[in-house]
């Protein structure tokens, strides 16, 4: 059938090799050149190259569905089926659909990238991260390039469901939660807004585990999400670098008095390159996500494997590819501290000589990174890019010291995203000392320099000298003797980051804060977002729809409209559109309930969602507490109008976290007791949703009512969850931490329900003795809840399965969760009350939605580049 020519008013140039629909797509350095030399539409006329004229800006259309863009998406994928897959239609699977029309998705994403101005943008960000959590990227492709409508009906003239083909697409396992999903949402905003960018992180033969229940206990499979290839990315053997481990660091002769240190390492490992596409807002920009795969310098040693020995010859290949096998592998063994250590340097040393092998080849001279680049460490993992970026500038193109220091220090910057000491990552000097020998050697000295400088100024004289120099050195001594990974990267950061308001106040005052005193002006705050595109155009298109016939079009290019959502927020006639919304997700929500763990939920009820990675600050267990609390209350007044409540609960533990693994257990196990109990009825039912996703997410978040942000409080950096929550309409119970504050402050006090201690009031009480054993004599309705799951009542054929739980909170309980239990159930109790009032309840989760606009990763994307990378947008 011959093909038919898309009509646009500005159509995009396809090259001949993809028109044809040829397996190869063009040059590979062609677009390899279009994903890391774009240049945004909208930034001001200084801030580009001038060597051409940009071309016209493709404006894709929103919800099109024209005939001929139909016919010729359909014989792109037809071709793809046919001539890259070798398949037919009668013989393809929803996996092979998926594949092809992702394909012919791809050719329009490079045509997308070939309209952006081909020359060298002024200025480049290059944002490392350990995770990316991007989840399914076909509905954010289709959205962006406004391709859903035509894609749908393409498909439906070859008999096959557009939704069908999305559920085939597995997700990325690319990360474990809030800071990969987080990272995702940034390059999409970049790539939106028009920030030249690129993406650094690990791809991942598995990434996080996937998770199953046997009997309530989590167990861990690998996901292979990568088993049949992966049709959005592009293979770049041509950018493969050569990382190092081990082995000594020697001096070379003096020249012209200058003494170079040589690197010989023990084991090379290639980092080979992988590109996925980042498609922006309306297709007008592409910017890039390059992921390193780890591979051996040779395959096999044939000699080994020539003497017999044919396990021992792929050895070096089996340790090289373990790097980007599994991401977060166990650090409760020597060795999984070891494999972790390399997983970060590995990803790390490829991009810094990535980029900087870039830069000369645009610039020439390195010295002028700083000029054009921009480096983000996304948390303390990239940190040893301190030092590696040193290592290259002193090692590879002969610097001096203290040019190379100006250059690193003036290109990095990092985002801290905890202060929970196990997230500050340390590591053994020893270990340093022997996997990065030279890494180890620049540490010192910068250390050794940094301490000087101090001692210039006096400090040492001081009664506490020793103690102040001991908490601002980059080696712990205490501990014995670990580098500090935190304060090497806030020493080698030109800014230093939050990401809420109270997160940043309280990395001045606590785990920086000696370090914030030497230079107070480092450390700034910018509050973290999501991308609307993602959590409100795909998410919920019912609730966009409604938005769009509400308060307009504009809506979806601005989401400040989202504003006049809020005149409606007590017109009866929209209020009964938004519950509609509302109630079919919610149906659509218990129909994945009941397929996946065999549970009917009643939508009517109030849909009670927690959501997140199990971590005991985040205190999935008081809301099980509590759950236990409600259970004794009902059936002890079982004729009682009680609100009808489904109690939703998804997130993965860490393999090694037994307490986390023993909260989730627990959860599963109050859910058997009250979901079989017929005197509970339909008033309570429990749910726990295996291996959550980013795909699950977008299921469960527009169907929440209420949603459960109950961390304690100045233990959440931030949290993004919260965020998507509010923005499609639940209404938060929470605590004064992370972002819940900023919250509270745009959507209303009246807004949101608040309860428990502040930061000041949770150090206060964690300084008391016994606070936990008064709290919970203080507390029937607590005492009661604990004893019953100390009993075994719920756990009758191990009485004693729990007792790890209760007894800690009865002894220690670091996260304060006997402190806050009474004003929970107090809240909880009120937010029965206003779900009882529909009138009311909407009018609460209307306002949320309407004053959510401020927590876009749009407009945190353009505080970093305006304040912190000085990248200027038009």
């Amino acid at each position: 059938m011959r093909r038919q020519s898309i009509k646009r008013d500005n159509p995009p140039t396809i090259p001949p090799a993809l028109e044809s629909g040829a397996t190869t797509l063009g040059d590979p350095h062609v677009l390899n050149d279009v994903l890391t030399r774009p240049v945004p539409q909208d930034v001001s006329r200084d801030e580009r190259a001038t060597e051409a004229p940009a071309p016209a800006a493709w404006t894709a259309p929103v919800l099109s569905g024209s005939g001929d863009a139909v016919v010729d998406l359909r014989e792109a994928i037809r071709a793809k089926l046919t001539f890259t897959l070798g398949r037919t239609p009668e013989t393809a699977r929803p996996r092979d659909w998926f594949a092809a029309t992702a394909l012919a998705l791809r050719e329009r994403i490079v045509a997308a990238a070939l309209t952006s101005e081909r020359s060298v943008p002024n200025k480049r960000v290059y944002y490392l991260s350990l995770e990316f959590l991007i989840g399914r990227l076909m509905s954010d492709a289709l959205n962006n390039l406004g391709l859903t409508e035509t894609t749908r009906g393409a498909l439906r003239e070859l008999g096959i469901d557009l939704d069908a083909v999305q559920e085939a697409e597995p997700d990325a396992a690319l990360g474990n939660g809030g800071l990969g999903r987080l990272a995702a949402c940034f390059m999409e905003s970049m790539a939106s807004i028009g920030i030249p960018a690129m993406g650094y992180g690990i791809r991942y033969d598995h990434g996080l585990f996937r998770q199953s229940f046997e009997d309530g206990w989590q167990r861990e499979a690998p996901e292979t999400w990568l088993a049949e290839g992966n049709p959005w990315e592009f293979a770049r053997p041509e950018a493969t670098y050569a990382i190092g481990f081990g082995g000594t660091v020697t001096l070379s002769s003096p020249e012209e008095g200058v003494i170079r240190r040589h690197w010989q390492p023990a084991e090379t490992v290639r980092a080979v390159a992988h590109d996925v596409p980042v498609v922006g807002w309306r297709g007008r920009h592409v910017n890039g996500l390059r992921l390193w795969k780890a591979e051996a310098g040779e395959p096999v040693d044939l000699a080994r494997f020539n003497g017999g020995d044919h396990v021992g010859a792929v050895a070096a290949r089996m340790r090289a590819e373990a790097i980007s096998r599994v991401l977060y592998p166990s650090d409760s063994s020597a060795e999984g501290q070891e494999l972790r250590l390399r997983q970060e340097y590995f990803f790390t040393a490829a991009s810094i000589q990535d980029l900087v092998a870039r830069h000369v080849a645009e610039r020439g001279d390195v010295r002028s990174l700083p000029d054009h680049a921009a480096i983000q460490l996304n948390d303390t993992h990239p940190a040893i890019a301190v030092p590696e970026l040193m290592r290259v500038l002193l090692d590879v193109y002969g610097l001096s010291w203290e040019d190379a220091w100006h250059v690193t220090t003036h290109t990095l910057h990092y985002t801290n995203h905890t202060l929970l000491p196990e997230a500050l990552e340390t590591w053994p000097v020893e270990l340093m000392e022997r996997l990065l020998p030279r890494h180890m050697q620049i540490i010192y000295l910068i250390n050794w320099m940094h301490l000087e400088e101090q001692a210039k100024h006096g400090r040492q004289e001081s009664a506490d000298a020793a103690a102040y120099l001991a908490s601002i050195s980059l080696i712990d001594e205490s501990h014995g003797r670990r580098v500090r990974m935190g304060h090497l990267a806030f020493h080698g950061a030109r800014r230093v980051n939050g990401v809420s308001a109270l997160h940043t106040d309280l990395m001045r005052s606590t785990v920086f804060s000696d370090l914030h005193a030497l230079d107070p002006d480092k450390i700034v705050n910018k509050t973290n977002g999501i991308t609307f595109r993602r959590w409100f155009h795909n998410a919920n298109p019912g609730l966009t729809r409604l938005a769009v016939e509400t308060v307009g079009a504009g809506v979806l290019d601005n989401p400040e409209l989202l504003r006049g959502l809020e005149a409606h927020a007590e017109d009866p006639a929209f209020v009964a559109r938004y519950a509609a919304v509302r109630r079919e997700r919610k149906e659509a929500l218990a129909a994945i309930i009941a397929e996946r763990t065999g549970i009917d939920v009643d939508p009517a009820a109030l849909f009670d969602i927690q959501v997140k990675r199990i971590h005991e600050y985040k205190r999935q267990l008081l809301n099980v507490v509590e759950t236990v609390a409600l259970y004794q209350a009902i059936k002890a007044e079982p004729h009682r109008d009680w609100t009808p409540r489904v109690k939703i609960f998804a997130g993965k533990a860490a393999p090694s976290y037994v307490q986390a693994k023993l909260i989730i257990k627990l959860a599963c196990d109050v859910a058997k007791a009250v979901n079989d109990d017929p005197e509970v009825a339909d008033r309570l039912k429990v749910v726990f949703l295996p291996n959550y996703s980013v795909s699950l997410a977008e299921s469960i978040i527009p169907a929440a009512d209420l949603s459960e942000q109950i961390s304690t409080a100045g233990m959440e950096a931030s949290g993004t969850g919260n965020m998507k929550f509010a923005l499609n309409g639940a209404l938060t119970v929470g605590t004064l931490d992370g972002a819940n504050i900023e919250i509270r402050d745009h959507v209303g006090a009246d807004n949101i329900f608040i309860f428990g201690l502040e930061a000041d009031g949770v150090r206060a009480r964690q300084a008391e003795p016994d606070y936990a054993a008064r709290a919970i004599q203080a507390s029937p309705r607590l005492a009661a809840a604990l004893d019953m799951i100390a009993s075994g009542r719920f756990s009758p054929e191990e009485p004693g399965r729990f007792r790890p739980l209760t007894d800690d909170l009865r002894r220690r309980d670091q996260y304060l969760l006997t402190a806050d239990f009474d004003d929970y159930w107090r809240v909880q109790r009120s937010i029965d009350a206003a779900w009882r009032d529909p009138r009311g309840w909407w009018a609460k989760a209307i306002r949320n939605t309407a004053r959510m606009a401020w927590f876009s990763s749009d407009r945190a994307m353009r505080e970093y580049a305006e304040e912190i990378w000085r990248v200027r947008l038009g």
